[in-house]
């Protein structure tokens, strides 16, 4: 085979392969990989968009799976954890890495499995997570009034009626799983997306016991955040409720074919 031909071709199978394990090709000008403290997160991007995603606990594997089907037909920058587990070490200990989004949070999250912490040294690490803290958040948060979209599973025992003390307004459908749900932090989205099928809530005013997760830390700055609940293992409800909100809340103007292209199958995945 000549060797331009073989050249051509091994790049098409290259590009063929990263697209469809879900790492997308980015610009040159971005990096391809982010950090909080020592928290690495992957980034993938598919084009151009106002809209992030972001997968932030390892173990709920339902969730990354789906954003990695939802990256490969909508424009796009997504934040993958680099971890299996639930839990990652900062500081030394162990943390849930949605806990550590305010000095609060952190405070909690680090004494959670430590609570011998000398108040010298507590202090230094939540000076430095706070530092640390304010870099990535500006990676992270879209501009210019963009979304951040975030996707997790849940397990037995949590469901949306946990979420109700802290919303100001909910559309529940009763007969959607009470373990599906969706979380708005702005009221024009949450007016957009209740009159759809899936449980929606608003949540526009901080909790006095904020708990230090992302959707606190992306309210306080006052960028409108998303989190799409789902049931572990239902993989096809979650990418439903993607796709839902992705084509309700879509600006004008982006590329209108890829509706097309997920509207045939979203609902025949196994779960």
């Amino acid at each position: 085979m000549p060797r331009k031909k073989s050249f051509l071709l091994n790049n098409s199978v290259k590009t063929f392969l990263l697209f469809t394990l879900g790492f997308f090709p980015l610009s040159a000008n971005l990096p391809s990989s982010l950090f909080f403290s020592n928290i690495e997160f992957r980034i993938a991007g598919n084009g151009e968009s106002d809209h992030h995603y972001v997968w932030i606990h390892g173990d709920e594997k339902t969730a990354e799976m789906a954003l990695n089907y939802h990256m490969k037909h909508y424009p796009g920058k997504a934040f993958f954890i680099k971890s299996e587990e639930r839990e990652v070490f900062v500081s030394g200990v162990m943390v849930d890495p949605n806990r550590i989004f305010s000095r609060k949070g952190a405070a909690s999250a680090l004494r959670k499995f430590k609570t011998d912490w000398e108040t010298s040294a507590l202090t230094a690490s939540l000076d430095r997570l706070d530092e640390d803290r304010e870099k990535f958040l500006e990676k992270l948060l879209p501009k210019n009034g963009g979304l951040l979209i975030a996707v997790h599973n849940n397990f037995r025992g949590y469901n949306v009626s946990k979420e109700i003390p802290n919303s100001r307004l909910q559309s529940i459908k009763p007969q959607q799983n009470p373990r599906d749900f969706i979380i708005c932090t702005d009221q024009s989205d949450y007016s957009k997306l209740a009159s759809g099928p899936f449980n929606v809530i608003l949540q526009d005013e901080m909790a006095d016991d904020e708990d230090g997760s992302l959707s606190w830390a992306a309210l306080r700055k006052g960028v409108r955040y998303i989190n799409i609940e789902t049931r572990l293992g239902w993989l096809s409800q979650q990418k439903k409720m993607l796709k839902f909100v992705e084509e309700r809340l879509r600006k004008s103007g982006l590329n209108q074919e890829s509706a097309t292209d997920v509207s045939g199958g979203a609902g025949l995945d196994p779960q």
